[in-house]
Protein backbone atom coordinates (compact mmCIF):
# COMPACT_ATOMS: atom_id res chain seq x y z
CA UNK A 1 0.00 0.00 0.00
CA UNK A 2 3.35 2.30 0.97
CA UNK A 3 4.23 1.40 -2.54
CA UNK A 4 1.17 2.04 -4.16
CA UNK A 5 0.86 5.42 -2.52
CA UNK A 6 4.25 6.51 -3.50
CA UNK A 7 4.04 5.87 -6.52
CA UNK A 8 1.00 7.90 -7.17
CA UNK A 9 2.48 10.88 -5.42
CA UNK A 10 5.33 10.67 -8.14
CA UNK A 11 3.12 10.44 -10.89
CA UNK A 12 0.99 13.68 -9.54
CA UNK A 13 4.55 15.03 -8.74
CA UNK A 14 5.85 14.96 -12.77
CA UNK A 15 1.84 15.50 -14.11
CA UNK A 16 1.26 18.58 -11.57
CA UNK A 17 3.37 21.17 -12.93
CA UNK A 18 2.02 20.50 -16.79
CA UNK A 19 -1.32 20.28 -16.02
CA UNK A 20 -1.58 23.04 -14.26
CA UNK A 21 0.47 25.38 -16.99
CA UNK A 22 -1.35 23.63 -19.64
CA UNK A 23 -4.53 26.48 -19.69
CA UNK A 24 -2.62 29.60 -18.66
CA UNK A 25 -0.30 29.00 -21.30
CA UNK A 26 -2.93 28.78 -24.24
CA UNK A 27 -4.65 32.04 -23.25
CA UNK A 28 -2.74 35.24 -25.07
CA UNK A 29 -3.94 38.76 -25.52
CA UNK A 30 -2.78 40.42 -28.74
CA UNK A 31 -3.62 43.95 -29.52
CA UNK A 32 -4.86 45.06 -33.18
CA UNK A 33 -3.75 48.70 -34.75
CA UNK A 34 -6.24 50.16 -37.45
CA UNK A 35 -6.31 53.25 -38.93
CA UNK A 36 -9.52 54.51 -40.99
CA UNK A 37 -9.68 57.06 -43.94
CA UNK A 38 -13.15 56.63 -44.85
CA UNK A 39 -15.30 59.85 -44.93
CA UNK A 40 -17.59 57.56 -42.35
CA UNK A 41 -16.98 56.77 -38.75
CA UNK A 42 -15.96 52.83 -39.23
CA UNK A 43 -17.20 49.55 -37.27
CA UNK A 44 -14.67 47.13 -36.20
CA UNK A 45 -15.04 43.56 -35.02
CA UNK A 46 -12.33 40.21 -34.78
CA UNK A 47 -13.19 36.59 -35.71
CA UNK A 48 -12.14 33.19 -34.58
CA UNK A 49 -11.26 31.03 -37.80
CA UNK A 50 -10.67 28.40 -35.35
CA UNK A 51 -13.78 29.10 -32.66
CA UNK A 52 -17.05 30.87 -32.99
CA UNK A 53 -15.76 34.21 -30.85
CA UNK A 54 -16.42 37.16 -31.87
CA UNK A 55 -14.33 40.14 -30.40
CA UNK A 56 -16.06 42.49 -28.86
CA UNK A 57 -18.95 40.19 -27.83
CA UNK A 58 -22.46 40.53 -27.32
CA UNK A 59 -23.28 42.07 -30.91
CA UNK A 60 -21.06 45.14 -29.89
CA UNK A 61 -18.15 46.85 -32.04
CA UNK A 62 -15.31 48.60 -31.71
CA UNK A 63 -15.58 52.67 -32.90
CA UNK A 64 -13.25 53.91 -35.32
CA UNK A 65 -13.64 57.77 -36.18
CA UNK A 66 -12.20 59.17 -39.54
CA UNK A 67 -8.51 59.74 -39.48
CA UNK A 68 -8.25 58.19 -36.04
CA UNK A 69 -5.99 55.56 -35.26
CA UNK A 70 -6.79 53.27 -32.29
CA UNK A 71 -5.63 49.88 -30.96
CA UNK A 72 -8.10 47.04 -29.79
CA UNK A 73 -6.58 44.38 -26.84
CA UNK A 74 -8.24 40.98 -27.33
CA UNK A 75 -7.96 37.81 -25.40
CA UNK A 76 -6.78 34.74 -27.68
CA UNK A 77 -6.00 31.42 -28.19
CA UNK A 78 -1.85 30.79 -28.64
CA UNK A 79 -2.21 29.30 -32.48
CA UNK A 80 -5.46 30.49 -33.50
CA UNK A 81 -6.42 32.60 -36.34
CA UNK A 82 -8.09 36.08 -35.86
CA UNK A 83 -9.44 38.16 -38.68
CA UNK A 84 -10.50 41.89 -38.12
CA UNK A 85 -14.28 42.89 -40.09
CA UNK A 86 -14.39 46.52 -40.69
CA UNK A 87 -17.65 48.33 -42.28
CA UNK A 88 -18.74 51.50 -43.03
CA UNK A 89 -21.38 52.51 -40.13
CA UNK A 90 -24.73 52.18 -41.24
CA UNK A 91 -23.73 50.47 -44.53
CA UNK A 92 -22.08 47.17 -44.11
CA UNK A 93 -21.79 46.33 -47.84
CA UNK A 94 -18.66 48.73 -48.19
CA UNK A 95 -16.03 46.62 -45.88
CA UNK A 96 -12.50 45.73 -45.08
CA UNK A 97 -11.40 42.22 -43.72
CA UNK A 98 -13.80 39.92 -43.24
CA UNK A 99 -16.48 42.14 -42.92
CA UNK A 100 -18.90 42.62 -40.37
CA UNK A 101 -20.65 38.80 -40.39
CA UNK A 102 -16.91 37.60 -40.66
CA UNK A 103 -18.01 36.33 -43.89
CA UNK A 104 -15.55 38.00 -46.69
CA UNK A 105 -12.80 36.43 -47.94
CA UNK A 106 -10.56 38.68 -47.33
CA UNK A 107 -6.09 38.58 -48.22
CA UNK A 108 -3.77 39.68 -45.15
CA UNK A 109 -6.13 40.13 -42.74
CA UNK A 110 -5.80 37.30 -40.27
CA UNK A 111 -3.21 36.70 -37.95
CA UNK A 112 -2.21 34.09 -35.81
CA UNK A 113 -2.59 34.78 -32.12
CA UNK A 114 0.81 34.76 -30.15
CA UNK A 115 1.06 36.27 -26.69
CA UNK A 116 1.96 40.15 -26.66
CA UNK A 117 1.61 40.16 -30.25
CA UNK A 118 0.89 43.82 -32.05
CA UNK A 119 0.22 44.18 -35.57
CA UNK A 120 1.02 46.54 -37.87
CA UNK A 121 -1.25 49.36 -38.73
CA UNK A 122 -4.19 47.98 -40.81
CA UNK A 123 -5.35 51.05 -42.69
CA UNK A 124 -8.63 51.17 -43.94
CA UNK A 125 -10.10 52.30 -47.06
CA UNK A 126 -6.83 52.67 -48.98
Amino acid sequence: MRRFFLTCLLALACFLPTMLASNPADAASMTWRMRSFDKSAVDVNFHSKNRKVVWPANGQVFPLANFEERRFKISCVVGEQICYGAWQRGNPRKAWGVGKEGKLGCQNCCVTCTDNAVTGVYRLNE
